[in-house]
């Protein structure tokens, strides 16, 4: 379809976009009939793939019953059903959720929440938020406004709410040669004890950060200990901790919630993309019962909302989704299929003389581009490294997920890879080989040549 002679305003109006027709497992269809193998989830959000029956007959019943009820009046057995889901399985201490439509309203929401905890407990000074550099946080103005990343930022900046930001945990990035990755975590997290006494203990409300760097960095783990450091300064302060697990979530990195796997539980938690999986736009901001407990016991009303919060389809899709995972032992084979997609990248990649870094956890796994792997230069901007592997993906018949900006909000280029958690071998073959020739033509297309 020609970009001139759609009435939609497009993330990227002057180009020409195939048109989606059909799923089949982990590929997209378009309307000539090419079959992409969507080795991105999209923007890591399809874990099931395309064509999970029991999710969309599960949607389907749920229309035939109700498919939408407004929570001013009513709650609903799906919404009910999958909170109580989500609690048994959640870390330590959170126990209620608030459902809405997406990643965005998720980080808006707990915002929200964390700043009428503390007007409910008479602290009425607190109003600082802390985030990191290179972050990325949602698209409202509040979710923006945390979020690091300065290209995302550029535009909006006069309008943004004052937000400070420490430095992220990127240990490809900024760990000394000097240092182990624990002692460069300690290092990255004592920032935000640093930051705190300079705002003032009393005046900040809570520290929100991604468990695992998605988007605006790639896949980027924290080192080993450096949430636990965190989880520590923010008692101490009794400042809360928010961790962002709309993309890292769900099950991307291997375990439902990703902080799981560093021993830590925040007093917020938001998910969104794996919860529905795409077949239901949902998101969730996930409370402790502290928080909970505050609001209900004080004003007894959270001022907040939004038309679709608890929406009774969107909720029994998400429901579904969860239980496939569950009922087919998805987890597993998202681990299982991580580390082979792991091993088979670095036995593409390692030796390429462009690619820096290799990283993420799970299905969630990047390679970082740069012009020299000694210095860790960049590339220059100016090439589009990322979209030009994008087209060059797609040309392949793959979706993968690049962006720029990598290193500082303007410099970097890197490709993240989130598959659904259905693949299996065959597919991770797959997503190598054709990501490979991929790399090979962007960057002849960008008239780079390799040594």
């Amino acid at each position: 379809m020609s970009a001139n002679r759609t009435r939609i305003l497009h993330r990227e109006p002057r180009r020409d976009l195939p048109v989606a027709v059909g799923g089949d497992g982990p590929f997209v269809i378009d309307s000539a009939g090419k079959r992409y193998l969507d080795a991105s989830g999209g923007a890591a959000v399809s874990c099931l793939g395309h064509s999970e029956r029991r999710v969309i007959e599960a949607i389907k019943a749920q229309l035939d019953r109700l498919p939408y009820a407004h929570t001013g009046f009513f709650t609903n057995e799906p919404a009910e059903t999958l909170a109580e889901h989500l609690v048994a399985r959640a870390p330590e201490g959170l126990g209620h959720v608030y459902f809405v439509s997406g990643g965005s309203e998720a980080n808006e929401t707990a915002m929200k929440l964390a700043r009428q905890y503390f007007y409910e407990r008479g602290e009425t000074g607190r109003r600082h938020f802390i985030a990191r550099r290179q972050s990325y946080h949602g698209n409202t103005i509040g979710a923006l406004s945390v979020g690091g990343n300065a290209g995302r930022r550029a535009v909006y900046e006069p309008i943004l709410l004052p937000v400070s930001h420490i430095a992220p945990c990127f240990e490809y990035r900024h760990r000394r040669d000097d240092e182990t990755p624990e002692q460069y975590g300690i290092r990255a997290a004592d920032e935000l004890e640093a930051e705190i006494l300079r705002l003032g203990p009393d005046t900040v409300i809570a520290f929100i950060a991604e468990t695992v760097v998605g988007a605006t960095a790639g896949a980027v783990p924290p080192t080993a200990g450096y949430f636990r450091r965190i989880r520590e300064i923010c008692d101490r302060y009794r400042v809360l901790l928010i961790l962002d697990e709309v993309m890292s979530g769900m099950g991307r990195t291997g375990t439902l919630y990703g902080c799981e796997q560093d021993g830590v539980a925040p007093d917020i938690l938001t998910c969104a993309k794996g919860l529905g999986a795409g077949y239901q736009p949902i998101g969730a901001t996930i409370m402790s019962e502290d928080i909970f407990e505050t609001i209900t016991g004080g004003s007894g009303a959270f001022q907040h909302g939004f038309t679709y919060i608890g929406h009774a389809t969107a909720c029994a899709g998400a429901l579904a989704v969860q239980r496939v995972i569950d009922e087919d032992g998805l987890l597993e084979n998202c681990r299982a299929m991580g580390d082979l997609l792991d091993a088979r990248l670095r036995d593409a990649f390692d030796a390429h003389p462009f690619v820096g870094d290799i990283r993420g956890r799970g299905l969630f796994r990047a390679i970082e581009l740069v012009e020299d792997r000694a210095t860790k230069t960049p590339f220059d901007p100016a090439l589009k490294l990322h979209a030009r592997i994008k087209a060059a993906a797609m040309a392949q018949d793959l979706m993968v997920y690049p962006s720029g900006g990598t290193a500082d909000g303007r410099a970097g280029d890197h490709v993240l890879i989130a598959p659904p958690f259905i693949i299996g071998e065959e597919h991770v073959g797959m997503i190598v080989e054709r990501l490979s020739r991929a790399v090979a033509a962007a960057f002849a297309d960008a008239g780079v040549s390799t040594p």
